[in-house]
This record gives structure tokens, C-alpha cells and sequence, in this order.
């Protein structure tokens, strides 16, 4: 099995919390982390609903499903019968030994409210996104920690050639596909996959059949990756009216495919965009949906930006599940146009701007956002990076600097 950081969470989690929620997209690897762990340290039962007898035990009597449960125990796939949420809320009333539950989904139940509050304070979660740079690699990626220490790092990594950047991107982050060398075979992966989990899970989780332009919002999205996300500008790309892409669109981010990241805002001026930027979940996902192999990211600048920003984006968001720092992230932009592709804010509120740049060459004028960004946030702005394609880390001024994108993932 891959190592993956998040079973260090979960070690920790289930050494004080009754219920552990591990939960992510499908094929991730969740199941063979969970089974690894039930025979590991934290020996367990495993069930899953995947199976149609246990589904339909679980359905016909969640109660006495739970109550057959004498043993810790991971119960795979558990969105599939949301009745049990209520039926373990009762157990764990009753025995709130910790580690009794492990569960896993493909769905984040903490987004509909009637489940999230069934275990409210009784439940940890724990994402699980593909494999991050650092898990491929081997090694501990320690970025966010390093970027919001009190002293300015000094980052020094092996540059990445683009072309094995690119690479990188097309194959993306899930187990399967980013073991694949034949690039046909990994298009043949997510090809499957995306129209096996749109046909599986988001009709699942809906309970509607239909759903059947839910394939081409995917591929619209996909097209508009970290942009900012205009409903009426989608509604109409597709002919489709406004709640309906709103309500697909929830669908899309409670299984995992899109994340929204929110506009950062500060009280010191309301004239800043307040839309999120959409994310794919994987950037080979990403490139496989606008139809973008290793020869158009190596011709086409725009798509190329794009999906370099998705692929920072989605290490930033795996990275910070397992950083000392855990900072929420954002984007900026203000209404004269100056923006930051990704903006971390700690608990104390400190704030560090991330720009990406698919070049080599860093200039004076790359910073332009990162110094609205350290305007508006004053005191709080601890450094602005701007990630690039080259060789070396330049310090700009004491709290703006340029770093090689490779930094992301070294040691």
C-alpha cells in the first residue's frame, strides 16, 4: 500500500474519538486504508456496503445493524444507508468508548445537516484527496508550515524541468491512473471513472435518475478550473436553469469532484470579488475532461496556466489536512483587477498570498496582487510567494519572494 499521511490522523483519532469519518472522492484509496488499519494497530471488523446483503441488512434495520456491531469495527461506504447515522449516534450515547466506528464515504455527509448534527461532537473527520507530490515522491511536504513560519525560509530545491511538471499534472494524483506510463490507458481510466461516479454516486446521494447533463457541467467546469464561478454564465452554456446548476453543482462538491474555494475578504474594503474560483479535484481528472494531453499544456499557454493552478491548488488543500498550520484558503481579487491566485489564513489570522506562474522569469511586476493583498490585510500579511517554473528562490523585498514550484513537494 502507498503510505498516505492521513493514517497518522487517524491513529490519533481513534485513540479519543468514538466515530472517525474518513471520507473522499471514489478510488482514492480509502478502502485500502481502512483495511490496512483493521489489520494493522487498530484491529477491527470490516463491513462493507458495497455488498448487497450488508446494504440491505443496514437499510431494512439500521438499529439492530448497529447493535451487531460488539466489536470496533469500519463500515465502508456508509452514505449509502444515512440511517445509520442516527442508529450509531444512539450506541455511541450509550458506550462512548473511542475508536468504536471507522467509517468511510464518497459522500460528505458533514454537508447535509441532518447527519453532520446526528454526530456533532462525536465524530472526527478526516479527508483523503489523491496522492499528493510528497506521497509519489516519498517524502514529508512541509510547505504551508515552512510558509507561515515567523522567519522567511530559505528554500532551496532541485529545479523541475516543464515537461516532467506537466507530466505530472496530466497523470494527476489517483492510485491507478498515476501508476499508468501509457497515457492512453490512464485517458481510458478517467474516462470510466467519471462517468461511473456521476452514474453511481451523485445520483445516489440525489435520488434522482436523471441528472443527465451533469457529464457536460463537469466538463464546463473543468474548462473554467480556478476561475471564478458565474452560475448565470454556466446556465447558460448549457441551456440549463440557474437552481438546477446550483443544486448540481452541490452535488459535484458533496463527492468530492469540485471544490469551491471561498473569496478571502478583509473589513477594510467591500469592492473585492465575493464568488468562489472553481477546483477540480485532480488535475489529470482536470486535463482529461477539456481533452488536455502533455502536447496542449506544452502549446497552449492559457490551458496550461490553468491547470497548474488547479494542481497547486489541490496540494495546497491536501497538504493542509496534515500541516501543524491547518489554514483555510482562499483566493483574492479586488474590482480593479489586482488578484492572488491562492491566499492561506491561519487561526490567528495571519496571511500568506500564493501566485502561480507557469514561467521561469519572475519579475517586479508579478507581485502587483500580493501587494494589494499585503495593503489590505496590513498587519496580518505575514509573505506573498510566487510559485514558478525556474531555478532559484529570489527574496523581491522582506516579505515577497519567488520560489521554484518544486518546493511544493521536497523534503
Amino acid at each position: 500500500m502507498q503510505p498516505r499521511r492521513a493514517q497518522k490522523q487517524l491513529e490519533e483519532a481513534l485513540t479519543d474519538t468514538p466515530v472517525v469519518l474518513l471520507h473522499g472522492a471514489r478510488q482514492v484509496g480509502k478502502t485500502t486504508l481502512a483495511r490496512a488499519m483493521s489489520s494493522g494497530r487498530h484491529p477491527r471488523r470490516y463491513t462493507t456496503l458495497d455488498d448487497s446483503p450488508e446494504l440491505s441488512a443496514a437499510l431494512t434495520d439500521p438499529s439492530g445493524f448497529v447493535s451487531a456491531c460488539t466489536s470496533p469495527v469500519v463500515l465502508d461506504e456508509v452514505q449509502r444507508a444515512p440511517a445509520l447515522f442516527r442508529a450509531i449516534k444512539a450506541s455511541v450515547d450509550r458506550d462512548r468508548s473511542p475508536g468504536r466506528f471507522l467509517l468511510t464515504g464518497s459522500a460528505n455527509v458533514m454537508l447535509l445537516p441532518a447527519l453532520s448534527e446526528s454526530l456533532a461532537g462525536r465524530i472526527e473527520v478526516v479527508p483523503l484527496w489523491p496522492l499528493s507530490q510528497g506521497e509519489l515522491e516519498g517524502t514529508t511536504e512541509r510547505f504551508i508550515d515552512r510558509a507561515f513560519a515567523e522567519r522567511a525560509p530559505a528554500w532551496e530545491v532541485p529545479k523541475v524541468r516543464t515537461r516532467p511538471l506537466l507530466e505530472r499534472i496530466v497523470r494527476g494524483g489517483f492510485p491507478e491512473p498515476s501508476g499508468r506510463n501509457d497515457a492512453r490507458r490512464r485517458d481510458a481510466w478517467f474516462r470510466a471513472y467519471a462517468d461511473s461516479t456521476l452514474r453511481r454516486e451523485v445520483r445516489a446521494l440525489s435520488g434522482v435518475e436523471g441528472l443527465a447533463e451533469l457529464p457536460r457541467l463537469l466538463a464546463v467546469l473543468s474548462a473554467r478550473s480556478c476561475g471564478l464561478l458565474n452560475i448565470a454564465d454556466v446556465s447558460r452554456s448549457l441551456g440549463m436553469p440557474q437552481s438546477t446548476v446550483r443544486r448540481y453543482i452541490a452535488l459535484l462538491e458533496a463527492t468530492f469532484l469540485v471544490v469551491l474555494l471561498p473569496a478571502w475578504t478583509s473589513s477594510r474594503s467591500s469592492r473585492l470579488a465575493k464568488s468562489p474560483k472553481v477546483v477540480i479535484c485532480d488535475s489529470g481528472l482536470a486535463c482529461h475532461l477539456i481533452g488536455a494531453d502533455l502536447g496542449r499544456l506544452e502549446r497552449d499557454g492559457s490551458a496550461r496556466g490553468a491547470m497548474l493552478e488547479n494542481f497547486v491548488a489541490m496540494e495546497l488543500m491536501k497538504q493542509r489536512d496534515w500541516s501543524g498550520t491547518k489554514p483555510s484558503i482562499h483566493h483574492f481579487r479586488a474590482a480593479v483587477g489586482h488578484e492572488v491566485d491562492l491566499v492561506l489564513e491561519d487561526r490567528a489570522g495571519r496571511v500568506v498570498g500564493v501566485e502561480v506562474k507557469s514561467a521561469g522569469t519572475v519579475t517586479s511586476d508579478d507581485f502587483r496582487g500580493l501587494r494589494a493583498l499585503r495593503d489590505l490585510a496590513g498587519r496580518n500579511f505575514l509573505r506573498g510567494i510566487v510559485l514558478h517554473d525556474g531555478r532559484e528562490s529570489v527574496r523581491f523585498d522582506p516579505s515577497l519572494m519567488s520560489v521554484p514550484i518544486s518546493a511544493l513537494w521536497s523534503g
